[in-house]
């Protein structure tokens, strides 16, 4: 049975399906496309190193491709994230979540934050860019400043977390962020998101987008305790 959210749309397309681990190999990206095509979800997101594998994997599905550029710190030179998505791009990445760069973010060296962003865009050539904010580093107001410079910058999303800092999305911060946007830009939310209650609090707050690496107990209705992984 498809579980449906509040607004009545099928849970699991809008889950990236996530295993970003530094220890995973084939068979680990072979069972996560496998899990996305069965349960329809809407992508997976792996590694650039695994962009084209992944990409073989589900040529034959609707499942597309993502995957993080400047992951998880951020701080890589700008030309650095837009040579590793041009190059996600050319393996068969869809859509691209990019780690903010925090330090011109708290130095409020904003024209690089927009540069950076913009970069990104403009090497994904219109395939869909997420801007990943890193809430726990952030105060309020350095959320909302982001979010504005994301739009601003021509990408797609903002996004909560990576799932490699001191916290992950929080209801709070998805609100404000889906605030700050408006309604047609997108909010995703990752990082912590472990069952359906959580999955559908992050929906109903004004996230459009799931990154997660329990996307199968999600939309089993049922909790993984097991915080390994998480994203």
């Amino acid at each position: 049975m498809s579980l449906t959210t509040p607004g009545g749309n099928n849970l699991a397309q809008l889950i990236d399906h996530t295993k970003l681990n530094p220890d995973m190999n084939s068979k680990d990206l072979s069972l996560l496309c496998q899990q996305a095509k069965e349960h329809h979800f809407f992508s997976v997101c792996v590694p650039p190193f695994l962009v084209s594998e992944a990409h073989s994997l589900l040529k034959d599905s609707a499942v597309k491709v993502c995957t993080v550029i400047g992951f998880p710190l951020g701080y890589s030179k700008t030309e650095t994230k837009a040579l590793e998505t041009k190059l996600a791009l050319k393996d068969g990445a869809d859509e691209f979540d990019m780690v903010i760069n925090n330090i011109a973010v708290k130095n409020k060296d904003f024209e690089s934050v927009e540069n950076d962003i913009r970069s990104v865009v403009e090497a994904a050539k219109k395939r869909t860019v997420k801007v990943i904010l890193e809430i726990s580093l952030l105060t309020d107001d350095e959320i909302v400043k982001c979010c504005e410079i994301a739009v601003q910058a021509g990408a797609h999303f903002v996004k909560t977390s990576t799932g490699f800092s001191s916290a992950g999305a929080s209801v709070a911060a998805v609100a404000l962020m889906r605030k700050t946007v408006g309604e047609n830009f997108g909010v995703k939310a990752s990082g912590g998101i472990r069952n359906h209650s959580q999955a559908e609090a992050m929906v109903s707050a004004g996230a459009n987008r799931l990154g997660c690496s329990s996307g199968i107990e999600i939309i089993s209705k049922t909790q993984n305790s097991d915080s390994s992984g998480s994203y």
